[in-house]
């Protein structure tokens, strides 16, 4: 597979998860969606941007090692949530604080985590081969008959 294509894949993929986790999050309660549905949907979600970040990070490596190293950082990221220091939970209050480090631990977010990495697992195995494969058969030269 092209790594800049594969790259550019991610980075679309990535940038697609922000977007609808912070819609989700935003306008999700207002739409009449289940608070469960918003609060663990974008952990989801943020699991699903943490294993893109990972593979656009590290090009090399495969599914299942990003998949791990994306589990160790958000267990890690949930697990920090029980550190406190008054400059960092004046920053959790935040909106960027909140969106990178949580409030509040929630053994539920790391389950979420999981959920949502699994999806990412899943998209990167279903949609970047498939935009590669088209990708290929556009550049492909055609053969005059």
């Amino acid at each position: 597979m092209e790594t800049s294509v594969v790259r550019m894949v991610r980075v679309l993929l990535c940038l697609s998860v922000i977007v609808l986790g912070l819609a989700l999050r935003r306008f999700g309660l207002g739409l009449g969606l289940p608070a469960l549905v918003v609060k663990y949907g974008g952990s989801a979600l943020w699991g699903t941007m943490v294993f893109f970040l990972v593979a656009i990070a590290a090009a090399g490596f495969s599914r299942r090692r990003v998949a791990l190293v994306s589990i160790a950082i958000a267990i890690c990221v949930e697990l920090f949530r029980l550190v406190h220091a008054p400059w960092l939970d004046a920053f959790r209050l935040t909106l960027a604080g909140a969106l990178l480090l949580g409030r509040i631990f929630s053994p539920w977010d790391m389950l979420a985590y999981g959920f949502g990495i699994a999806v990412g697992v899943l998209l990167d195995r279903l949609v970047v081969p498939a935009l590669i494969a088209r990708d290929s058969a556009q550049r492909a030269p055609h053969s005059a008959s």
